[in-house]
């Protein structure tokens, strides 16, 4: 657990190991809800095909708590709570990366082929977004 220091925010990310069930045949990975996930899950998105040299995320939720996992392949997420700043290699759809609300979030070095599994607390909602770094920022 990488909590982050405390500040003006009181958001935090976390390393969460989810279980993982290895087979001859392949591994078998599952996060459930209220038990791996420590929320109700609302909405499940993925983003794959992303072009070499992309950026995602750019944002942070007002409200919104989310689980990130490199599903396959891998990239990095760098988190800021207006305070600290700390960058994580996703590379194991056993590991995720849980998400508070008010972290600011930016993904990139996706490697060919990664796919990127969000489990979100919340529906999809353009005003549940902060997409202005400055407005993040503020005071």
């Amino acid at each position: 657990m990488t909590p982050a220091p405390s500040g003006r925010r009181l958001s935090t990310w976390t390393l969460v190991d989810l279980p993982l069930v290895p087979d001859a045949r392949g591994n078998l990975s599952f996060a459930e809800a209220n038990r791996h996930v420590p929320f109700p899950i609302e909405r499940v998105y993925w983003v794959s095909g992303i072009p070499e040299h992309t950026q995602r995320g750019g944002h942070a939720h007002r409200s919104v708590r989310e689980l990130v996992v490199a599903a396959a392949g891998e990239f990095e997420v760098h988190c800021d709570n207006g305070s600290h700043r700390e960058t994580f290699h996703l590379d194991d759809p056993s590991r995720g990366l849980l998400l508070a609300p008010e972290v600011w979030r930016q993904l990139d070095g996706f490697s060919a082929g990664a796919v990127c599994l969000v489990l979100a607390s919340g529906p999809y909602d353009e005003d549940e977004y902060i997409r202005d770094y400055a407005e993040f920022a503020a005071p």
